[in-house]
């Protein structure tokens, strides 16, 4: 792989890998109806990619058990052994990656420098809407026990914890919602707030003691969709150090048949025009859509990706788009890992 950043891996906080396997739409994590493959992660230079869970509606009524199959599902093809990829569940690791990447104060540099590629990559477990957790906050527990550190609260629609975006009433949380929070506060549990109603929005900035991310949102002042953030929204975030993952839904970026890589420069100029260059990192939404941006449909675009964003900016804003932020994000905001912990 040439690499247009050495030792620099790309971080990638969503995509929907799982729910094609859940289908058995892919059969492996080689299966080339996948965007995200263990090959094209290496050639990409994606040192973490986030796995999120989300439940097929042609299963029925969701429930617990979806998620523990989805879960069976990544250690059984992504994980190791067969996938290659190591379970981040604790900021020691995310540290660790960090280190591996030369992420680090400058005075310790030198001694860190490693090839990403000559490390194993990670795989963060995300749940994408609560729906399957039933309302039983010892569902929420259990998820931490199988790995998953990342919730979003709904999908686009309401569920026992809230109203997601295209909910016309917009209500915010319910009150086991708020109990939701409160105990993924006590946990350790990250919140994303992507497809949550916008009420529900600023209950959880209100009410969660760590910053929330917005997984996979985009600039609504670019791109008037309601998936995409208000600027009130981008501020809070900014304000609260969450993070914003750029998608790549071409719905989201741009009016029009031809959305093109280029076309998501206005985005992170209007995040930055409001004080958000240390908060975007990516949130592909690679295999969870039926189009793609071109120059952007799959993980080994991104050495591409990157050389476009060099053409712009200086390489210490694109380092920390790429990588950077997303991992001080999760150095900072993840678990401490218990004195017995080991990887998955």
């Amino acid at each position: 792989m040439t690499s247009v950043l050495p030792n620099w891996p790309v971080i990638d906080f969503h995509c929907d890998v799982l729910y094609k396997m859940h289908l058995g739409q892919a059969l492996s994590f080689e299966d080339p109806a996948l965007d995200v493959t263990r090959s094209r992660m290496k050639e990409g230079g994606v040192g973490l990619q986030t796995f999120a869970i989300f439940i097929p509606q042609q299963v029925g009524s969701q429930r617990f058990e979806h998620i523990v199959r989805q879960v069976e599902l990544f250690r059984e093809h992504i994980a190791y052994p067969d996938g290659g990829l190591s379970t981040l569940r604790w900021r020691e690791e995310a540290a660790q990656l960090s280190r591996q990447a030369g992420i680090a104060p400058e005075k310790d540099e030198p001694k860190l420098q490693k090839a990403v590629v000559e490390a194993p990559a990670w795989g963060l477990l995300s749940l994408e809407g609560a729906d399957a957790l039933e309302g039983n906050l010892e569902y929420i527990r259990l998820s931490y026990e199988l790995g998953i550190r990342l919730i979003g609260i709904t999908w686009n629609y309401a569920n026992w914890a809230g109203d997601g975006v295209l909910e016309q009433r917009n209500a915010g949380l319910t009150n086991k919602g708020r109990e939701m929070i409160r105990y993924c506060n006590k946990l350790g549990m990250l919140l994303d707030v992507s497809h949550l109603s916008e009420s529900g929005f600023w209950e959880v900035m209100e009410q969660s003691d760590t910053p929330p991310v917005a997984s996979h949102s985009n600039a609504r002042y670019v791109q008037n969709h309601v998936r995409n953030l208000l600027d009130e929204q981008i501020r809070a975030l900014i304000a609260r150090d969450g993070r914003i993952g750029l998608v790549f839904y071409p719905p989201f970026v741009k009016d029009g048949a031809d959305v093109r890589a280029e076309d998501l420069l206005p985005h992170i100029e209007h995040i930055c025009s409001l004080g958000g260059a240390g908060q975007i990192m990516l949130g592909s939404d690679f295999d969870g859509m039926d189009q793609h941006v071109r120059g952007l449909a799959h993980p080994g675009d991104y050495p591409a990706w990157a050389g476009l964003l060099l053409k712009h900016y200086p390489e210490s804003l694109v380092r920390g788009w790429l990588a950077g932020n997303a991992l001080g994000y999760l150095a900072k905001n993840l678990p401490q890992a218990p004195i017995s912990s080991t990887k998955v």
